[in-house]
């Protein structure tokens, strides 16, 4: 399973004093990022391809609060995939001290930076795709229609 240990900052507070919503949101786009470039995918490499992940879908349910300076778990793994990779489901689960606090579901494709279309991903992306941990609800997706 993939994880990284981030910090509720003050950038990511709310009026109520707790972890404002959008901020899940910031910090999984961050840990996928970050487990891209981990996996020989940085974003040098996106650049060069001409693809990147585009989020078609975001669905954030929320069990704990983050406070200021709280460190926070976030895991990541593959809830959904297409056979050719084209479109995914990220689950980013995030953790204060241990107790599950809120969960990210993310619907993802790769977008051709050029044709404006999704596309299926390089073999080696794919490899990494199909690498990553499974949840155990994992689910299978419909392809792309565009195979650019």
């Amino acid at each position: 399973m993939y994880e990284k240990t981030l910090v509720a900052g003050w950038g990511d507070m709310d009026f109520n004093a707790h972890m404002r919503n959008t901020a899940y949101l910031d910090k999984s786009a961050d840990v996928r990022m970050m487990c891209f470039a981990d996996h020989g995918f940085p974003m040098a490499e996106f650049m060069r391809l001409k693809i990147g992940p585009v989020v078609m879908k975001d669905e954030v349910t929320y069990f704990r609060e983050f406070h200021l300076l709280d460190e926070v778990g976030v895991t990541m793994a593959l809830a959904g995939l297409s056979e050719d990779g084209s479109r995914m489901i990220i689950r980013n689960e995030f953790f204060r001290k241990g107790t599950l606090a809120a969960r990210v579901n993310s619907t993802v494709g790769w977008l051709d930076l050029t044709s404006r279309k999704l596309v299926r991903p390089p073999e080696a992306l794919l490899q990494v795709m199909q690498g990553l941990s499974r949840c155990d609800d994992v689910i299978d997706l419909p392809n792309s229609r565009s195979q650019g």
